[in-house]
């Protein structure tokens, strides 16, 4: 029996247990945090099916866990938005995009897209089970393994680029990260690399958000008032960013 097929059958209960959890919070609108820990369970649910690719059943859960992602999206930009304009004290444009919340987190929990997910992560262990039955399961810890380190390499390719495109980055580091949490066993990561990915991705993230705001301020006129702070923010952003992949890139070539 493989140390590793039992590794992903237990983060793939957890998984479900959490999913679950977030659908009846989002139901019963309990706390402002439901859909973005739902987002992160998705998440997390993606980085750990990403290198079983080719495994009976993954294509499939993948696919519900991406289509719940791209509905989520922009119902939890609106949010980040929101609290953003609650800070900056914009209280009619925050309220404006915070006034059907309610019916909103109802609409997830009963969604197409979350019942299909819940569905198949149900059957997935099963799945997975029959396949290691019938020998379609072998050496996964190096299948594992050997794909992540393909993402490293990826990301050490990028950052290497002087005309590395910022958002390339942020999606390359998303991912070594989130596949280095989902393995811990493989050891990908130590400590000190954890820490520079976490900052880097913080700071290409507020990057991402000033200028998906400002963008927005061109159609959106109740979002002019941010848009001078924005703009700083936005070069402050990058300022910082570009300091923390410089770091990020000496000690990924040490790994």
């Amino acid at each position: 029996m493989s140390v590793m097929l039992d590794h992903v059958i237990a983060q793939v209960l957890a998984l479900q247990i959490r999913l679950l959890s977030c659908q009846a919070r989002l139901a019963a609108d309990t706390d402002g945090e439901a859909l973005h820990d739902l987002r992160i369970a998705t998440r997390r649910l993606r980085s750990l099916l990403r290198p079983l690719r080719e495994l009976p059943g993954v294509e499939q859960l993948e696919g519900a866990a991406k289509a719940l992602g791209n509905l989520t999206t922009p119902l939890r930009d609106r949010e980040v938005l929101a609290a953003q304009l609650l800070e900056r004290e914009q209280m009619v444009a925050a309220q404006t995009r915070l006034v059907h919340r309610q019916a909103t987190f109802a609409s997830v929990a009963e969604s197409a897209e979350l019942g299909r997910l819940l569905a198949i992560i149900d059957a997935f262990p099963i799945f997975l089970r029959a396949a290691e039955r019938e020998g379609l399961i072998r050496r996964l810890h190096r299948r594992i393994d050997k794909r992540l380190e393909k993402q490293w390499d990826k990301l050490g390719e990028a950052l290497q680029d002087p005309a590395h495109d910022r958002h390339r980055l942020r999606l390359l580091i998303k991912r070594v990260r989130y596949g280095a949490q989902a393995y811990p066993q493989l050891e990908h990561a130590g400590r000190r690399l954890r820490r520079l990915l976490k900052a880097a991705q913080s700071d290409l993230g507020s990057w991402h958000d000033h200028l998906q705001w400002l963008l927005q301020a061109d159609q959106q006129h109740d979002l002019r008032p941010c848009v001078d702070h924005w703009q700083a923010q936005l070069h402050d952003a990058e300022q910082r960013a570009d300091v923390t992949l410089e770091r990020l890139l000496v000690v990924l070539k040490q790994r």
